[in-house]
């Protein structure tokens, strides 16, 4: 990973002031976490501890949500999916539920994360780690020699995780045929899931995704971490999961859906006339996703239409609905409905969720309290999803600004991702910054050379021109 990096005195402690982040639990809310921690609420459960469960997450992490088992079945395959079951842990109406709809997600700072739930639970007795029995929510999904599911599974149950893994330790494991058994089918679903996605219409942006490593006595590195193939696939489990969840609610009548509405004819419109304006060919009869898919990632043209697809994007949030369904159930970036339900430690809706697809599983009725949330939860989870937004551009702005603060004056080479009429959205390739830059005709989809003419560490703005 390309980087460069800058020593700053202390962390990040000024922007967990400026957006008023808790610094810790109130002692009742780690007082229950403690007690259910030791004690988890009692309900009938599979044992399942017999299934070889591996995790796959970033390096370091502990807040593990999901574990995996994949199989062959017959010409298809089977997915043995287990989450995290906060359900075990969390009392409705008590403490620690309280103080998880007033956080709504778990926040990521460089400098350590401001969680969802005690780390007590998060990172201890509801975290999915080696070697530890742990209750979970256990789908199975049964799929096709297609990978179309064909029928779908979900109870409670004990599991055991077997090995942790991080993408780039499977990513090497597959390619060299050493895979964890209970992955190796992974590289196969995996694709066969993304070309049903490019037939569903899912737009897939491969933008690579700045990141911030490091620490304030060594300095904070900023970087480009581009996606390699295990986190599409992993993602993959996960959107087929979350796509089942839909289903069962919105055949149920009941529940909470991530939805997003489809674009207009005039955002795709200005989108075709971007890709031809870049010099990419796109066929009349060739959707958004088929071109998105067949574009080459590492091309700056391709990088310039990647960001201007967003805009394709806008509108994402939250519907819960019980009785009538709501006019629109789909999410337009996957390409079909699709809940949060994979994710509980680090996201209040995915228990929600969860016990709605339970209770409907069980031919049992959704819990009172479960109901009486789902008004309020897409209120809840859009304002924590904008928070969590803004921490983390104000984290990778404020990094930016101190790496480069000592090379006011300096020329870079940057790609121009998104021009307007006397500025552009460009991003520096060396450091990876993203960034605004003054100068008319800025040509889209090209490499410029730029100059930095200001930066202003406390305000976390950088300026470039054209050199």
């Amino acid at each position: 990973m390309a980087a460069g990096s800058h020593s700053a005195d202390g962390g990040f402690g000024h922007l967990r002031a400026e957006f008023e982040l808790p610094e810790s639990f109130r002692a009742e809310v780690l007082a229950e976490a403690e007690a259910a921690g030791m004690d988890p609420r009692e309900a009938d459960r599979e044992d399942a501890t017999d299934l070889p469960f591996v995790t796959i997450d970033p390096p370091g992490a502990k807040d593990l949500d999901q574990a995996m088992v994949l199989s062959r079945r017959g010409d298809g395959f089977r997915v043995q999916y287990a989450i995290a079951d906060l359900g075990a842990f969390v009392t409705p109406g008590g403490p620690v539920d309280r103080e998880a709809r007033r956080r709504g997600q778990t926040l990521y700072l460089p400098d350590g994360n401001v969680p969802l739930h005690p780390p007590v639970l998060s990172e201890g007795a509801a975290s999915l780690l080696p070697g530890e029995t742990v209750p979970a929510v256990l789908w199975t999904i049964d799929l096709d020699s297609r990978a179309e599911p064909v029928a779908t599974r979900v109870r409670r149950a004990l599991v055991r995780s077997t090995e942790q893994f991080d993408y780039e330790t499977v990513q090497l494991a597959l390619a060299a045929g050493t895979a964890h058994p209970s992955i190796t089918a992974l590289a196969e679903l995996g694709r066969l899931r993304r070309e049903l996605a490019v037939r569903r219409g899912a737009v897939e942006l491969q933008l690579p995704e700045q990141a911030i490593n490091g620490d304030a006595g060594d300095g904070w590195a900023l970087g480009m971490r581009p996606r390699n193939e295990v986190d599409a696939w992993n993602a993959e489990i996960s959107l087929l999961t979350g796509m089942a969840a839909a289903s069962i609610m919105i055949e149920a009548g009941v529940g909470v859906l991530r939805t997003l509405p489809d674009a207009d004819e005039d955002s795709i419109e200005w989108l075709r006339r971007s890709a031809q304006a870049l010099g990419i060919d796109w066929r009349p009869e060739v959707s958004v996703s088929e071109l998105l898919a067949g574009l080459d990632p590492a091309l700056p043209e391709s990088m310039a239409l990647y960001t201007c697809t967003t805009r394709l994007l806008r509108g994402a949030g939250y519907t819960s609905f019980e009785g009538r369904l709501p006019p629109s159930t789909t999410h337009a970036g996957i390409g079909a409905p699709y809940a949060h339900v994979t994710a509980p430690i680090r996201r209040l809706v995915d228990r929600f969720a969860a016990e709605v697809c339970l209770s409907v599983s069980a031919d049992s009725d959704v819990p009172d309290w479960v109901r009486a949330a789902l008004p309020e939860l897409p209120v809840l989870m859009s304002a924590s999803d904008s928070l969590a937004a803004r921490v983390e551009r104000a984290c990778i702005d404020q990094v930016e600004a101190w790496m480069l603060a000592e090379r006011i004056g300096g020329t870079f080479e940057a790609v121009v991702l998104r021009a307007e009429e006397a500025r552009a959205e460009i991003l520096v390739e060396d450091p990876p910054v993203m960034g605004r830059c003054v100068g008319a005709n800025l040509p889209e989809g090209e490499r410029i050379t730029v100059r930095l003419t200001a930066v202003d560490v406390v305000k976390r703005k950088v300026s470039f021109e054209r050199a």
